[in-house]
């Protein structure tokens, strides 16, 4: 019963995985873009919440409705004032200059925060759960991997079955031919970030619920984020979420077998995958 609950604790944390990796998955999948900021964005998030949670007392859940709108437009903005300029042939670029983006977003949050760490409340989420059997399921990782469920095929509708998926999908497989048929392409990219970091914006929140973040807490979440899109099929957003849940029960498992090896177990999971499917589990599909 304990390796049970173990894996269904695993496939709860997977769900938190698949919201970091989603934003970095449609990203890649449009515009080639590989985000290392990606991680510190979850966290500016995440500090988002915090402060409109101070600023106004609401649940944190209800800052959302503050913080990812603010997140999006930081996308759209980010991607047409910035990024949009890096873009090409040379794939160095713009890591480079995402690279320097999370340098400053990490200088910036510890001037701002300091390096204390913090952590959003609530108590009445945070300690609920329901009973499954002999397994306690807290009701926040149901609740984490339900929105998740929810995003990703919110994702996958919009980018197959959407005028907008139809423009994403249009420039990512010829951008000169797009361009031809009256899309503009860096307006596109920019919608492409906008929803990225909404995605992020929830991520961000839910990881300040369920843990306790500082400035430097970034890297973590942009390696998680990055083995479940490699585990899960670069540009398959369903394998994403796949990915996710594969490296939250390889976690559980290891903790289970010895405290010290839970993230270690994450990473030696991503690298067997890595040995024998180098293109994921599920490389992307059209339809």
């Amino acid at each position: 019963m304990d390796w049970l609950n173990a894996l269904i604790q695993g496939t709860l944390l997977g769900g938190l995985y698949a919201l970091f990796a989603a934003g970095l998955s449609l990203i890649f999948g449009v515009m080639r873009l590989v985000n290392i900021a990606h991680g510190d964005l979850i966290v500016l998030a995440a500090y988002l919440g915090l402060v409109v949670t101070s600023a106004i007392g609401v649940h944190p859940i209800l800052a959302m409705a503050l913080v990812v709108p603010a997140m999006t437009l930081i996308g759209y903005a980010l991607q047409r004032g910035l990024l949009n300029q890096t873009l090409g042939d040379d794939l160095l670029p713009p890591l480079l200059v995402t690279f320097g983006l999370s340098v400053i977003l990490q200088n910036g949050l510890l001037e701002g925060f300091s390096a204390d760490p913090q952590k959003l409340s609530a108590p009445g989420l945070e300690t609920a759960s329901v009973a499954l059997g002999s397994i306690s399921l807290g009701v926040l990782p149901l609740l984490t991997f339900g929105i998740a469920v929810a995003v990703i095929w919110g994702l996958q509708w919009t980018f197959y079955k959407t005028s907008l998926g139809r423009a994403f999908r249009a420039v990512s497989d010829n951008q000169d031919i797009a361009q031809l048929m009256g899309l503009n392409k860096r307006h596109i990219f920019g919608l492409a970030m906008a929803l990225a970091l909404a995605v992020t914006a929830v991520a961000g929140i839910l990881l300040g619920l369920r843990t306790s973040f500082d400035p430097s807490s970034g890297g973590g979440r942009l390696i998680f984020g990055f083995e479940a899109v490699i585990i899960g099929g670069l540009g398959n957003l369903w394998g994403t979420l796949a990915g996710g849940v594969i490296l939250g029960v390889a976690q559980t498992i290891g903790a289970k077998i010895d405290p010290g090896w839970q993230v270690l177990s994450g990473h030696i999971a991503f690298l067997v995958i890595l040995a024998i499917r180098p293109q994921g589990l599920f490389p992307r599909m059209s339809g």
